[in-house]
């Protein structure tokens, strides 16, 4: 290392200089974990443990003491709870979840016993084994896993009503062989139980699912599902109203193959209806395959989609995990903030932020608003208040890397 010499200085000089010495490098970090929209509190707020493969995480009251916990679906290790004290500073509670180590890949919370206390569901991968916890309402939780009516290899998950009886019901979606989705109905004589309704009420196909979302895309009150897919097509599937699902693909502009692996559902262009981001990666982890590019498709309103990326989104040649809508400057039209990654060689980037303009154009606004210390490969992506102060915050799971907690500012 090169020695550094500096001119003589007389004593009374040297408080001065030092303290300018001082705020000089204690400003600069300063600003590596802040910008004028977040804070990056990791460090002092979120348990250390680099090493974790947090890949989904879910913000929930599970304790009933009025501030958001962070539940974490983890592969290669067991699930967690991480306790928020109010002010957004978690600690883990540990045994919250059976300390058996699966490989999860998403995590929702939703009532699902129709008791009014949140319970929870995770998909596993590999080995298979789906967890589904009932909630105590005090942050603790019942095993019923036993409930689920298969295994499969989960990727993909979402809840919600879909034959419009009140109480939600489950889409699992599935990758590797024979890998057709589930759809699993609410039973209403006995909530928080599930009745299979795969082969009646979807489609008979065998898909390779990263992402699977239920919304209303149609306009006619009931949820509908997008599909996304690591192996060429996604899926456009409407509802009946009584939760049977039927394919439109002509109704689903695809003008490129893609390995999606978030799909986003919400009011890009601000016309009153949902429209459609897939988040991509070009390979998982392996060699430059599909383009990656985050892909925007707007709805005419009647479900019609049509791809305007070329238009509308940045170009990028990073892989995306996660991705989530977020009014990042508060003027009431979605943004969107992406996980990044280079692939190949699986590198860890600064997670991404893209403003809109109101109208579904977007343009990529890292730089300004996120924080230089948002590093990692970044998975999971959950927005909430978790510091009371009425801001939207956001957690970031990782893959071998430290889930990150950006605090609005």
């Amino acid at each position: 290392m090169n020695t550094i010499h500096l001119p003589r200085i007389a004593s009374k000089n040297i408080f001065f200089i030092g303290a300018a010495m001082t705020c000089l490098y204690g400003c600069a970090a300063a600003q590596s974990d802040e910008t004028a929209y977040f804070r990056d509190v990791t460090a002092t707020h979120v348990p250390a443990d680099p090493d974790a493969h947090a890949l989904d995480a879910a913000l929930a009251d599970v304790d009933n003491d009025g501030d958001l916990d962070v539940i974490l679906a983890l592969e290669a290790a067991p699930n967690r709870l991480y306790i928020n004290n109010g002010n957004g500073t978690l600690t883990w509670k540990k045994g919250a979840f059976t300390e058996v180590s699966h490989d999860m890949e998403h995590i929702r919370v939703a009532d699902l016993d129709n008791d009014g206390i949140l319970d929870c569901i995770f998909v596993a991968e590999d080995d298979q084994n789906h967890e589904y916890y009932l909630g105590n309402g005090d942050g603790t939780f019942r095993d019923v896993s036993d409930r689920l009516p298969a295994k499969s290899e989960g990727n993909g998950l979402d809840v919600g009503d879909v034959n419009g009886d009140g109480l939600p019901d489950i889409v699992v979606g599935n990758s590797g062989a024979a890998a057709r989705n589930f759809l699993w109905i609410n039973d209403p004589d006995r909530p928080g139980y599930f009745i299979d309704r795969t082969n009646t009420h979807l489609p008979a196909v065998d898909d390779q699912t990263q992402s699977i979302k239920l919304a209303d895309l149609d306009g006619d009150g009931d949820l509908d599902m997008v599909i996304g897919n690591e192996v060429p097509p996604n899926r456009l599937l409407l509802n009946d109203g009584q939760g049977r699902f039927t394919e439109h693909a002509d109704q689903l502009d695809l003008p490129t193959s893609l390995h999606t692996r978030e799909v986003l559902v919400f009011d890009v262009d601000n016309d009153g209806d949902l429209d459609i981001v897939f988040a991509n990666l070009t390979s998982n982890g392996g060699e430059r395959d599909k383009d990656p590019r985050t892909r925007l498709l707007l709805n005419d309103g009647n479900a019609r989609f049509t791809d305007v990326t070329e238009s509308q989104l940045p170009e990028n040649t990073f892989s995306t995990y996660a991705a989530a809508p977020f009014d990042i400057d508060r003027d009431g039209h979605p943004d969107l903030l992406l996980s990044a990654m280079k692939i190949p060689p699986f590198e860890a980037m600064q997670v991404h932020a893209y403003r809109n303009d109101g109208k579904g154009n977007f343009t990529d606004v890292t730089g300004e608003v996120i924080p230089k210390t948002t590093v990692g490969r970044s998975w999971g992506i959950a927005v909430g208040d978790l510091n009371g102060d009425g801001l939207p915050d956001v957690f970031i799971g990782g893959w071998g890397s430290q889930a990150r907690l950006l605090l609005a500012r």
